[in-house]
């Protein structure tokens, strides 16, 4: 009886231990992917370009609020009380102004990350794709971003499989 529990114990680890060869992984690079993706490349410049627009225009209402808020200061002694206050909401406003803009363009809804996601997403998607259906065709269970992992140490370059994806998104590999 005790033979029979370790023979079936042995063949449990067994299948187990087969079970565990048979999983398959990968890694891709999406830095090199992206880096060699012209559409990705032309997308960010556009967000670059569009972004330090904005920033302009949110930095000039800021210098207009600090020149409003200069003249306020050297002009203060000449003011009546009631013109200091107009002066001072006048500030405030204009502050306001600045940093609303700034949550239009930059908050986490704002602008940028609508032109982001009109501009990268389909990109990504189409990464994404083409990495499920490798994954699909070669049976990996996982694919992992060796890019943004940093708890990967070392892995075999010959499970990397950046060049494959790029190859089913239709670019040529270096």
């Amino acid at each position: 009886m005790k033979m029979k529990q370790i023979l079936l114990v042995a063949i449990a680890l067994i299948a187990g231990a087969g079970a565990v060869n048979a999983q398959k992984f990968a890694l891709v690079d999406m830095e090199y992917i992206l880096k060699n993706i012209p559409a990705y490349e032309m997308a960010n410049e556009q967000l670059n370009q569009v972004s330090q627009r904005w920033q302009r225009e949110v930095d000039e209402v800021k210098k207009e609020a600090d020149t409003m808020y200069k003249n306020y200061q050297s002009d203060m002694v000449f003011l009546t009380d009631d013109q200091k206050k107009k002066k001072q909401e006048e500030i405030v406003a204009k502050e306001k102004e600045a940093s609303q803009l700034q949550y239009k363009y930059f908050g986490p809804q704002g602008e940028l990350f609508k032109k982001r996601q009109s501009l990268i997403k389909p990109i990504q998607d189409d990464i994404y794709n083409a990495i499920k259906k490798l994954s699909d065709e070669r049976g990996f269970q996982a694919v992992f971003d060796r890019a943004s992992s940093e708890s990967i140490i070392f892995a075999s370059p010959r499970i990397d499989v950046s060049n494959e994806v790029l190859s089913k998104l239709g670019y040529s590999v270096n």
